[in-house]
């Protein structure tokens, strides 16, 4: 076992460091605890660094329009001044971050208001390739609930704490999407067919498996956290390696599970590293019948939850972005997210979203219902440009250098 994750551990963590540099620091709070517009990101600040906090706990801290832009707009302006040394993020409650707010996305689109659908994504795409190409060190604490978007918004920083409440998934393809937020990106880095995996079937992993696979650079038991925060407030550095030694000091040693599927990497690879969504799950059934093995059943039961639109988008998007740069997968990302909200090939998103998480049925009415009628000009239609009066998405990318 602990040669498995020493080798993940090895293969994975160099993908996502992020070499960073700059300065010390003043001071800044704000306290509140209110579900409104101008709470939902609270600001702590102490010595060298600043604290920004998701805080819309009752809706596990899923990131809308407004929060995006002030994202920004705080990461620009603290990247700026020459006090701050460095950055931190964290969630209020019980989640880091559930993803974008598409429950919100649900209702704008139904309400005809594409364009603020279109700025949602803007703002947080934006804000993601900042994080990603950021001068200081960046700390997030990914304490709870981590999926989607939330992962976008913290995996392309410097440092990533997991800790024994981590719940990290991308289920995108379950509400008729594609991982998106970056995801192509990471995901794709990840060992062997791993990413593959992960964005088909939207499967779980928790803080040992992040931190075993590489999507966390550290795991620390919950029960820690209020120590590592303390200690991150008594630097007065824009060192990453003095930020790492101080995170370092109370994580703790931990290796995925036996039951735990990166234990069963070979398998995966043999199967999810197939050039098709009916090839993989051929795969699937055929080991299933080999080896009666549960978790082949368990996780072509997940797959046909899974909108099959959404599957063959998904599977081509992890590949194609397994030989882009981050703000290459974002530009793509960004018009496979406006085509898929656009209902023009197929309204599985909103169907999704209905199904899961307005009405709760959870008996999605997929279009097309099957794998055989996704025709590959559907899945063409997400990969191809905007059209002459739609701008693609624009970063900042001779100012910013995206990386690899």
């Amino acid at each position: 076992m602990e040669r498995l994750g020493a080798w993940l551990i090895k293969r994975c963590r160099s993908s996502y460091r992020l070499v960073t540099q700059r300065r010390s620091l003043s001071s800044t709070a704000i306290n509140a605890s209110s579900d409104d517009i101008v709470n939902q990101v609270l600001v702590e600040g102490r010595g060298s660094s600043r604290t920004a906090i998701l805080n819309r706990p009752s809706a596990l801290n899923a990131v809308n329009s407004a929060m995006g832009a002030k994202l920004n707009n705080l990461y620009n302006y603290w990247e700026d001044d020459p006090t701050i040394g460095f950055v931190a993020l964290k969630g209020s409650g019980r989640a880091f971050c559930a993803g974008g707010d598409i429950v919100a996305i649900y209702h704008l689109i139904n309400q005809g208001k594409i364009e603020e659908c279109k700025e949602f994504f803007r703002r947080i795409y934006s804000f993601i390739y900042l994080l990603g190409t950021y001068l200081k060190p960046h700390v997030a604490i990914l304490n709870g609930i981590t999926m989607g978007g939330g992962a976008g918004i913290s995996i392309p920083g410097t440092f990533r704490v997991a800790t024994g409440s981590t719940v990290f998934a991308t289920p995108e393809s379950l509400i008729g999407f594609h991982p998106d937020a970056a995801a192509s990106f990471y995901l794709s880095h990840l060992p062997g067919h791993l990413g593959e995996y992960l964005a088909l079937t939207g499967e779980k992993l928790n803080g040992a498996e992040m931190i075993a696979c590489g999507l966390a650079t550290h795991y620390s038991l919950s029960e820690r956290l209020p120590q590592i925060e303390e200690q991150l407030r008594k630097l007065d550095t824009d060192d990453p390696s003095v930020i790492e030694a101080a995170l370092e000091k109370y994580s703790d040693l931990v290796y995925p599970e036996q039951t735990s599927v990166l234990h069963r990497i070979s398998t995966l690879d043999k199967c999810f590293g197939l050039e098709t969504v009916e090839e993989i799950i051929d795969a699937l059934q055929n080991e299933a019948s080999r080896s009666n093995d549960a978790w082949c059943t368990a996780t072509l039961k997940r797959l046909k939850e899974a909108s099959p639109l959404s599957l063959k988008v998904s599977l081509r998007s992890i590949r194609e972005g397994r030989f882009q740069t981050l703000d290459q997968c974002l530009v793509r990302e960004y018009k496979m997210s406006l085509h898929g909200i656009s209902n023009q090939i197929s309204s599985d998103f909103c169907e999704g979203v209905r199904a899961r998480m307005v009405d709760k049925d959870f008996a999605p009415k997929w279009n097309p219902p099957s794998l055989e009628q996704v025709s590959k000009d559907m899945v063409d239609h997400y990969f191809l440009p905007l059209g002459e009066l739609e701008p693609d998405l624009v970063l900042p990318t001779k100012l910013r250098e995206a990386f690899n």
